[in-house]
């Protein structure tokens, strides 16, 4: 009986050991990962990127199965027109005030893997999207590519209803009367992330 119990201990062992060996995980580099961002309106569109902060992944049998990463709020920029451009500066600090992301009590975004489901030769990832500490349902599809120590994974466009975390400058989820000085809800976005063993 003893000897029976000690081989199931053994066993459980060496299983979780293998477990642990196959369950590997790798760290954000946050030089190379980033959100591409997009927001329209009437009479035309900007665009730009905000850095991840940090984040890690969690990798079995070359899937991604899980993780997290923080989305660093101060770091928006806009691309559309040039860096020296003076309109640049003020839209990247209404960007970062109130009417938006307010990012001065909200300098941290998050998002949280919950789902992963292989589609083809691409994986759609579902999770929780944590913006101004409202937190939302998202998914997307995403290309990823693991090889030796290091992880990409590039997503599709897609989009996220900007109300819905309480975002309301010039929103018609919000007002009325706007006319074309409405801007829209939907914002499109995709991510880029690099991660390493």
């Amino acid at each position: 009986m003893i000897k029976n119990i000690s081989k199931i201990i053994s066993l459980v062992l060496i299983l979780f050991s293998f477990t642990i060996q196959a369950q590997n995980e790798y760290k954000a580099n946050t030089s190379n990962s980033k959100i591409n961002w997009k927001g329209f309106k009437p009479t035309g569109e900007h665009y730009g990127t905000i850095m991840i902060s940090d984040g890690h992944f969690k990798v079995n049998n070359n899937q991604i199965t899980g993780g997290e990463f923080n989305i660093n709020m101060n770091s928006i920029v806009n691309l559309d027109m040039p860096a020296d451009n003076e309109y640049n500066a003020k839209l990247v600090k209404h960007l970062k005030s109130d009417d938006f992301f307010g990012v001065e009590k909200h300098p941290i975004a998050n998002f949280k893997i919950t789902e992963v489901e292989v589609k083809g030769d691409q994986t759609l990832i579902k999770g929780n999207l944590t913006i101004k500490e409202i937190t939302n349902p998202v998914s997307f599809l995403t290309s990823v590519n693991i090889t030796n120590n290091k992880l990409t994974f590039k997503s599709d466009n897609f989009k996220i209803d900007r109300s819905k975390w309480n975002i309301k400058y010039k929103s018609k989820s919000f007002f009325e009367n706007l006319a074309d000085k409405f801007i829209y809800d939907d914002m499109e976005i995709s991510i880029e992330v690099e991660a390493n063993k």
